[in-house]
């Protein structure tokens, strides 16, 4: 016979242990595929932009000429600059490649199209925001180049 304890449906350790222990399933997570999500995610979102205004350049320099209207920079400057930024940044962070800097040039990206360009898409610039600050905050995790970089200057010190 069974004690009344080991059932799940009695006592602390019964219903309220199970939900405890379930809730808990997310905390097995690795951290690193987190980070690792998050970089991927974000470095998609940046290198889309890039390519869609490389595929048709005389309609990128329209729309930073016309729609973007960013102050106190030319759109024949402004262009190249947000590009290169966005296929620098997407790489980076997807390799994990000095990550954090990755990151926070990319913010600076976030920063201008909030403030300027799409100041109403405020919840996609947040997504995007906090996907680079865990980057920025917490680095690339082990699962990337500057973890490579980081055992390799370690074991050059000993």
């Amino acid at each position: 016979m069974t004690a009344v304890s080991d059932h799940p449906s009695s006592g602390p350790a019964g219903l309220a242990g199970l939900y405890r222990r379930i809730i808990k399933l997310p905390e097995h997570i690795p951290f690193s595929l987190v980070q690792l999500a998050a970089r991927v995610a974000v470095a998609h979102v940046f290198w889309q932009s890039a390519q869609s205004k490389l595929a048709s350049w005389p309609v990128t320099l329209q729309l930073f000429a016309n729609e973007y209207n960013l102050p106190f920079i030319d759109p024949s400057i402004a262009a190249p600059l947000a590009t290169t930024a966005e296929i620098t940044g997407s790489v980076l962070i997807f390799l994990g490649l000095f990550s954090r800097l990755a990151a926070l040039m990319l913010l600076g990206v976030v920063a201008v199209i909030q403030i300027f360009v799409y100041p109403e898409n405020w919840a996609e610039h947040l997504l995007w925001s906090s996907l680079l600050l865990l980057v920025l905050t917490r680095g690339a995790g082990v699962f990337s180049l500057d973890q490579v970089a980081e055992r390799i200057l370690s074991a050059s010190k000993k």
